[in-house]
């Protein structure tokens, strides 16, 4: 592989599961020094499994150059990911909020994420075009997306919000940690912001 070489955005197959996880375990808070972690991190390890259904669901995203996975992002309704404690949680409080006059509900909305974008990719635009190969996708099902980032976590915050044009909906506590909690327009392309 060379890195002149373009990068496929697509969905995920069985195949590409060894690099997600080898993208996910560099980049995994709990790998991380603090001053990698300030670079940017993961929170959530995916296990083979989980990453399974989200293939079924067609819900796993690759940035693949040349055979290599630079990048990843997960979609899926609420039912999907409440496995984790954190997701219903959030849902729960979400559905008291509204987005550019549309009221979030379980139903109308998705969870975005996590995304990871090899390190030396970043800033390349590699995560903008990512993330828009799940938008358009996803769009015609929902009108809102939704993720959250960990408030330690400056870097996903400014990318998701600069780059992305997200809007913070809500500020929560789960188990001792502080969160934003954004949503966006899924018929909104994010590839007319400047790419970070």
């Amino acid at each position: 592989m060379t890195l002149n070489q373009p990068i496929l955005n697509r969905l995920a197959t069985h195949a590409d599961l060894p690099g997600i996880l080898r993208l996910q375990d560099a980049n995994l808070r709990d790998n991380l020094t603090e001053e990698q972690q300030a670079q940017g991190f993961v929170t959530t390890p995916f296990t083979t499994a989980q990453l399974e259904q989200l293939i079924a669901l067609t819900g796993l995203y690759v940035a693949d150059q040349g055979g290599q996975i630079q990048g990843y992002t997960m979609s899926a309704g609420w039912d999907y990911f409440a496995q984790w404690p954190i997701f219903p949680f959030m849902i729960e409080r979400l559905q008291r909020r509204q987005l550019f006059g549309t009221a979030i509900t379980a139903s109308n909305s998705f969870q975005y994420g996590p995304v990871c974008v090899a390190a030396s990719l970043r800033g390349t635009g590699t995560f903008p075009r990512l993330f828009e190969a799940m938008r358009l996708d996803l769009a015609a099902r929902f009108p809102v997306g939704i993720t959250f980032i960990n408030r330690t976590n400056r870097l996903s915050y400014g990318a998701h919000t600069k780059t992305l044009g997200m809007t913070v909906v809500e500020q929560f506590e789960f188990m001792d940690r502080e969160y934003w909690a954004l949503a966006f327009d899924t018929s909104r392309s994010v590839l007319k912001r400047t790419p970070t």
